[in-house]
Parts: structure tokens; C-alpha cells; sequence
């Protein structure tokens, strides 16, 4: 696959703190590559430095074959950047703020008004062309600031959060149009804390305090050794009051790990820990009916097991 970005031991400080830290990794042409990490690890640091907004530290990074740092004007003609806030302007109509965004990349006359209408088809917003922004539920907020982003016909398109605080149709609204974006050759790059966006990425990488720790496909990650020690095997646990039989489980010897998953658990066992003594277990605390089957690691599972085993890290350096 032709590669679209490329960055190379990029790192971006501000005075003695350093927010991205020598960072290389690949995206190619026609995919959706989803970035993932918690709050402050450097995810929107990193995308502002690709689109331009900060000079790097240190490293190099190439959007479409284009250095970010000497090809600047080049590549701004070729990125869109939606941000994790909304960055339009709520007393202006949908209508006025994409001619706004079409005109800030010299669009004029029919080439505009044929530009806009075909993003308003695009997103869905016919019904909405006359209203504010601020008059705009979260979701349409979210669609017209992506139609903005996309006026002037970018081929990679970062994305900053895109659904965060919008309800579930609306998030599933918006990932039918980044497909539909991608299977037309657009380059998506996606910051996101929902593990099912992650999912339905072609590739993701995972930051942590300013370090990509990992990146790769979602099923290669999974089965990585870190996530799967040997010895041990996964299970989801169905049973009811499952608060009470999470506690059960915590005490048990032999089950390294124990998350909720909705109406269910997911453990993590040494492979000598057998059904019957969970079973035994959750009786021991009054739960009479449950059911137990083998599951393989989800990307949560992944992440999770990656940050604790960085936190645990840092803090034993810390105390050396």
C-alpha cells in the first residue's frame, strides 16, 4: 500500500516538558488509521504538529510525499483538520459557514456554490442550511464542521475526536461517512476513546505519556504476548449481580485480572483455574446461575494491559 504519512522520530517539547516523544510511525494511502491514547499523552499534539499548527522539536514527518516543514503551503492545500472542539461560528448559518470555509481557500462563485452544495448532499444537513450552528444538535455540529474541513477537497483528513459527546446514532452516522471517505481514497486520521472506533480501523497506535508504545493491525495487536501471557486464558463470565461477583473474583486465586463488560466479566486465569471453581466461587457469594466461555483479548483488553504495564514502569523507576 502507497504510504500517505510518514513520520519519523518526531518529537515536539514546550520549554522542559515534552508532550510528543520521538514518534515514527506510517499511514497509508486509502485507510483509516485510528490514534489512540489517554488524555495528555500527546494524541492532538501530535496532529496539530502534522497539520502545520506547531513546529516539531526534533524528527521529520512527509504528508503525501511532502516535508511538513520546508512543503508547508503544499501541504495545507491537500489536509483538512477537524478539531476536538467546534471551531465554526455558531451566529453563522450552515449555509455561511461553509461558503466562510470555502472562501478561506480562494473557492468563489459557482466553483463555490457547486462545492457547498455537494457537501451539504454529502453530510445530510439539506434540512439544515438555514439554521445557526448554535441551533445545531451535537451531531449535525459535528457534520458541519467535518463538511467545512472538507470544502476544498483534501486527500487526508485528520480528525481530533470527532464523536466525542454525541449520542450513538449520531457516531454511527458520522463512521458511515469516513468509510465512504476512505473507499473514495481519502487518508483518515483518527484520535478516539471508544474502542469500538478503534476497532473498525484499518491500523491504530496507542500513545502513552508521549511514547507510542504500539501499532498495527487490531487483530495483530491482540495477540500480542504482553496481552496473552503464557499460561493464562481469557473468559467472559455471565452472571447476575455482577458487582458482587467481581469482588468474588478479585479474591480468588489464580485470576490475574477482572473487568465489567456490561452484564458479564472478563477475567484473565492462570490455565490451572478451572469452571467448576468459579462457579464454586460465585455460589459462595450467592450467585446460583452462571455462564462461562473462552474469549480472545478486545482492544481494550490490549490498552489496558499496555498502560499498567508502563505505569507499573515509570513507578518502579521512581522509586529507584
Amino acid at each position: 500500500m502507497e504510504t500517505m504519512i510518514e513520520v519519523d522520530g518526531l518529537t515536539k517539547r514546550f520549554g522542559n516538558f515534552t508532550a510528543v516523544d520521538h514518534v515514527s510511525l506510517k499511514v497509508g494511502k486509502g485507510s483509516i488509521f485510528g490514534f489512540l491514547g489517554p488524555n495528555g499523552s500527546g494524541k492532538t499534539t501530535l496532529i496539530r504538529v502534522l497539520c502545520g499548527i506547531l513546529e516539531p522539536s526534533d524528527g521529520t514527518a512527509r504528508i503525501g510525499g511532502h516535508d511538513i516543514i520546508r512543503e508547508g503551503d503544499a501541504i495545507k492545500e491537500m489536509i483538512g483538520y477537524m478539531s476536538q472542539q467546534f471551531s465554526l461560528y455558531d451566529e453563522l448559518t450552515t449555509n455561511e459557514n461553509l461558503t466562510f470555509a470555502g472562501r478561506l481557500y480562494s473557492l468563489r462563485g459557482r466553483d463555490l456554490e457547486k462545492r457547498r452544495e455537494e457537501m451539504i448532499e454529502t453530510t445530510h444537513l439539506n434540512n439544515y442550511v438555514d439554521r445557526r450552528a448554535s441551533q445545531l444538535s451535537g451531531g449535525l455540529r459535528q457534520r458541519l464542521a467535518m463538511a467545512c474541513s472538507l470544502m476544498h477537497k483534501p486527500t487526508v483528513l485528520f480528525l481530533d475526536e470527532p464523536t466525542a459527546g454525541i449520542d450513538p446514532v449520531a457516531r454511527r452516522e458520522l463512521w458511515d461517512l469516513l468509510f465512504e471517505f476512505a473507499a473514495g481514497g481519502m487518508t483518515l486520521f483518527v484520535t478516539t476513546h471508544y474502542m469500538d472506533e478503534a476497532e473498525r480501523c484499518d491500523h491504530v497506535g496507542y500513545i502513552y505519556a508521549s511514547k507510542l508504545i504500539v501499532c498495527g493491525e487490531p487483530d495483530e495487536l491482540k495477540k500480542m504476548e504482553e496481552v496473552n501471557p503464557p499460561g493464562t486464558r481469557r473468559l467472559d463470565v455471565t452472571c447476575d449481580h455482577v458487582t458482587t461477583a467481581l469482588q468474588a473474583m478479585h479474591e480468588m486465586e489464580g485470576v490475574r485480572s477482572a473487568t465489567v463488560f456490561g452484564q458479564s466479566m472478563h477475567l484473565l486465569v492462570d490455565e490451572k483455574v478451572k469452571r467448576s471453581e468459579i462457579e464454586e466461587k460465585l455460589r459462595s457469594v450467592g450467585i446460583s446461575h452462571s455462564e462461562i466461555r473462552e474469549i480472545g483479548p478486545s482492544l481494550e483488553d490490549v490498552f489496558v494491559t499496555l498502560s499498567a504495564k508502563r505505569a507499573e514502569s515509570a513507578k518502579e523507576k521512581k522509586a529507584a
